[in-house]
C-alpha cells in the first residue's frame, strides 16, 4: 500500500518519520531510511544528492521540528500498558519496525516520544545513550519501550528480551527506571504485565 493511500485509510501515525519526509519532499524513502535516526539525518541530509528545492523543504521540515520541539507536550496520563497500546495503536500499520521511547513525568503523564531506531531492532541500532539521552534533557521520570512487529505477532523475540534486560539494568544506575516494554502488533505484549520487567 503506498504511504498516500495507508494515511488516507490509517491517518498520519500509520507511516513513520522517513515515509512523510519522503511524501512532503519527493525525496526516495529507502535513502531516507538509510539514515536510522532523523537526527542523523538532520546532521548528514547535505550528502542526499537531490535537488535545491528538495533540500529547502527538508530544511523548512527541520526548522518547523525544531520550533515545535519546546511546544508540543501531551501529558496524557498513563495508568496501564493498554493506554500505551490505545495512545499508540497507529504504529501497528506500520510496515517496517520502529523504536520509540515514551517519557513520563512523576505523575505518570507522556511528556515525550522519541523515535530511536527505524528498521530491523538489534541492539547496535538501538544503543543506551540515545535511549537514555533523551529521558536525561526531558528530565523524565520513567520511561516506557516500544516497538511493533509488522509481521503482526507481538511475541517478543530473543533479541527484544536481550534488549529490554539491557536497557532496564542501564536504566538503574541512571536513576530512570524502564517501566515497560511494550510491542505492537495485531495484539500488544506488555514486558510488566508478562513479569519479565
Amino acid at each position: 500500500m503506498k504511504i498516500k493511500e495507508r494515511i488516507e485509510q490509517y491517518g498520519t501515525k500509520s507511516v513513520n518519520e522517513f515515509e512523510l519526509i519522503s511524501l512532503l519532499t519527493g525525496l526516495n524513502v529507502e535513502v531516507l531510511s538509510e539514515f536510522k535516526t532523523l537526527k542523523r539525518l538532520r546532521e548528514q541530509y547535505q550528502t542526499i544528492q537531490c535537488t535545491d528545492t528538495q533540500i529547502t523543504k527538508l530544511k523548512s521540515l527541520f526548522e518547523i521540528s525544531h520550533r515545535l520541539e519546546n511546544e508540543h507536550l501531551d501529558f496524557k496520563k498513563i495508568s496501564s500498558p493498554s493506554d500505551i497500546a490505545e495512545h499508540f495503536k497507529e504504529m501497528k500499520h506500520l510496515q517496517v519496525e520502529e523504536f520509540r521511547i515514551v517519557m513520563l513525568n512523576t505523575k505518570n503523564q507522556i511528556i515525550k516520544t522519541s523515535t530511536i531506531s527505524v528498521g530491523t531492532l538489534n541492539a547496535s541500532l538501538v544503543h543506551p545513550r540515545e535511549v537514555f539521552k533523551g529521558a536525561i534533557l526531558n528530565s523524565a521520570n520513567g520511561i516506557i519501550l516500544l516497538h511493533n512487529h509488522p509481521s503482526g505477532d507481538s511475541t517478543p523475540s530473543r533479541e527484544d528480551i536481550v534488549l529490554t534486560e539491557r536497557l532496564v539494568e542501564v536504566g538503574k544506575v541512571m536513576g530512570i527506571q524502564v517501566l515497560d516494554h511494550i510491542i505492537l502488533a495485531n495484539s500488544f505484549y506488555s514486558f510488566k504485565e508478562q513479569g519479565l520487567i
